[in-house]
Formats: C-alpha cells, sequence, structure tokens
C-alpha cells in the first residue's frame, strides 16, 4: 500500500498490541439468527482474550456458541483502528485456569459480581488503521 493510503492493514502483532492499549470492547454471538453484542471489559493474556461475567445470557451464548467475534477499537485525533477476532468462547472451570485469569487482575467495570471468567481464543485477527481527512477529490 502507498505510504499515503488512509487505510493500513494492521499484522498480527501490531493488533494485538493495540487490543492490548484499551479494556472496553464488543462481544459478539449470532443467536436465533440475530447479532448479540455485549459490551465487555477486557484484558489480553498471552495472546487470548479474558472478561468476566455474571450467569445470564451473555454467559449462555459465549458456552453455547461454536463461533464468536470481539470488536475493539481506538482513536486519536488524527487516526483510528478497529480489531476484530473470530474465534471460540471458553468457559473457564478448572482451578489453574481461574487462578491463571485472576492473576490478569481483571475488575469488573461495574459493580456487580461477575464470578465467571470467559478466555476467547482468536482463530483469525484482523485489524485496520485509518488516517483521518477530507475524502480524496473525485
Amino acid at each position: 500500500m502507498p505510504a499515503d493510503d488512509p487505510v493500513t492493514v494492521l499484522s498480527e502483532d501490531e493488533s494485538w498490541d493495540l487490543l492490548s492499549s484499551v479494556a472496553l470492547g464488543r462481544f459478539v454471538v449470532v443467536a436465533d439468527g440475530r447479532a448479540e453484542i455485549f459490551p465487555v471489559n477486557f484484558i489480553t493474556q498471552r495472546r487470548t482474550l479474558l472478561f468476566r461475567t455474571a450467569s445470564g445470557t451473555k454467559l449462555y451464548h459465549a458456552v453455547m456458541s461454536d463461533r464468536i467475534a470481539f470488536e475493539a477499537d481506538g482513536h486519536s485525533d488524527v487516526d483510528g483502528w478497529s480489531v476484530i477476532i473470530q474465534g471460540r468462547a471458553h468457559l473457564l472451570t478448572a482451578r489453574d485456569e481461574i487462578l491463571d485469569a485472576e492473576d490478569a487482575q481483571l475488575l469488573s467495570w461495574p459493580a456487580t459480581v461477575k464470578p465467571h471468567f470467559v478466555r476467547v481464543i482468536a482463530m483469525e485477527i484482523s485489524g485496520r488503521r485509518f488516517k483521518f481527512g477530507p475524502a480524496p477529490v473525485r
């Protein structure tokens, strides 16, 4: 791509680095033919995503869906970026998995009890960076 191209495809490493720089993303599942989108605070841990949740719709779909998507983004005054993961979600149940997740020190933002850890395993990751500016003259 030319250096002045307003859209840049990010490498896998760049995508993980950007994901590690933010704490809020969107967990996406398809249920009954309809997309369900859940905002979650998260942390990256060894090229996986980790979030906490209470029992309910989000946990049910995380466990029951064979494929999920996750998206996070960010921006400055001059550019923005978006990273999308296609993958699987895994409810952590083994003691060593839970202890490992607790080491990440992921705290829930709202003052609610969220006892379940979910790990998102990426099967695909893609990212884009966007330079802001006026549209080119046609």
